[in-house]
């Protein structure tokens, strides 16, 4: 059995003059979809987690590159890649810790390098864009079919954030496989984490799983220990928005503590992302550079003040798993685990080759 597509809902969609974005601001409450006609929509899309989510995120990008250079209006191919350049960069400081949406906008930067006209860039560039989309809905079906057969019929698994189809171009990374559970009739129970303070989990993972007809369970995160106990957890996995070249793993804040909460139990940690979130340039956790947010997203729920005025806040919106904790990293060629630097140094030696 196959779900038809509008089962599974899609985030980011290119429309010729517009790019259509799913608000994930306003689920669950309404489903809303943004038109954005310029490339300052696009920054603020992902600026204000309208669009979120790693692959989503690269791939918002890479239509806001295409997008803005359809007003470009000069025929001088130098002109054409000064303003490209401009263009790359701005879109580039909406977020600092997802490595996607730096690869994407590498990757539709480098694909014009040779392009003789503005015309043929403008051409090229639209094409890549829709090519890493493409690419990235196959990427998580195979994570998905690579996840599958670590969990056995009728486990529940704890997940936190959204790693699901509106995080990416389809499927998502670590709800890939209970979708395509679902599709099998294989019965999987999932337990997500609401992920405090923007509350993804509960907003979105909650939403999608029950949109597609997926067993799934909300808890708090502090309910994470005592429902591993309690409800038989047999494993946890996490998608993530950057992977250093030894393994340890930049995700949602609260994942760490569920790394550590699964050594705890002795049940297996398993991290799903595309190659496209590794970055072998950064050497260990400790170089990810972690983003802090807004202090309102802390004192504040849906707009209503929860703490004293004047409190002082800390919110980094990630934390950094160490690749030790980490049972398998799940990639769209397969299972890594053992020695991650070794590992994931083969996996991009054989995907050069």
């Amino acid at each position: 059995m196959t779900y038809q597509q509008s089962i599974i809902p899609r985030s980011v969609e290119w429309k010729e003059s517009y790019i259509r974005l799913l608000d994930q601001q306003k689920l669950p409450a309404a489903t809303e979809y943004l038109h954005l006609e310029t490339v300052e929509d696009v920054w603020d899309a992902i600026k204000t987690l309208k669009v979120r989510g790693a692959p989503a995120i690269g791939i918002a990008a890479a239509f806001g590159l295409a997008l803005a250079v359809k007003n470009y209006e000069t025929d001088d191919i130098s002109k054409f890649q000064k303003w490209l350049s401009r263009d790359h960069d701005y879109l580039a400081s909406s977020r600092p810790t997802a490595v996607n949406l730096f690869w994407a906008l590498s990757r539709l930067k480098n694909s014009v390098q040779h392009a003789r006209s503005a015309e043929e860039a403008k051409t090229v560039l639209l094409h890549e864009a829709i090519q890493i989309q493409v690419e990235d809905e196959e990427t998580c079906r195979k994570i998905g079919e690579h996840a599958l057969p670590l969990f056995n019929e009728g486990d529940a698994v704890m997940t936190i954030c959204n790693a699901g189809s509106i995080a990416t171009a389809r499927y998502g990374t670590a709800l890939s496989p209970f979708y395509l559970a679902k599709e099998n009739g294989i019965p999987l129970r999932v337990y997500a984490c609401e992920t405090r303070p923007v509350l993804q989990g509960s907003r979105l993972t909650a939403w999608e799983l029950m949109e597609a007809g997926v067993d799934v369970t909300l808890i708090t995160d502090s309910m994470a220990a005592h429902t591993i106990r309690t409800k038989q957890i047999s494993a946890i996995i996490v998608g993530a928005d950057r992977i250093a070249a030894n393994g340890d793993t930049a995700n949602k804040i609260g994942t760490y503590g569920l790394a550590l909460l699964a050594h705890a139990f002795q049940i297996p940690f398993y991290v799903a992302a595309p190659l496209s979130t590794f970055d072998p340039a950064t050497g260990s956790g400790a170089d990810i550079p972690i983003e802090e947010r807004d202090a309102a997203e802390i004192t504040h729920i849906a707009g209503c003040r929860v703490a004293p005025e004047g409190v002082q806040v800390f919110n980094p919106a990630f934390d950094v798993t160490p690749h030790e904790l980490i049972t398998g990293i799940i990639t769209e060629e397969g299972v890594l685990s053992g020695d991650y630097l070794l590992e994931i140094e083969s996996i991009f030696q054989q995907a050069k080759k």
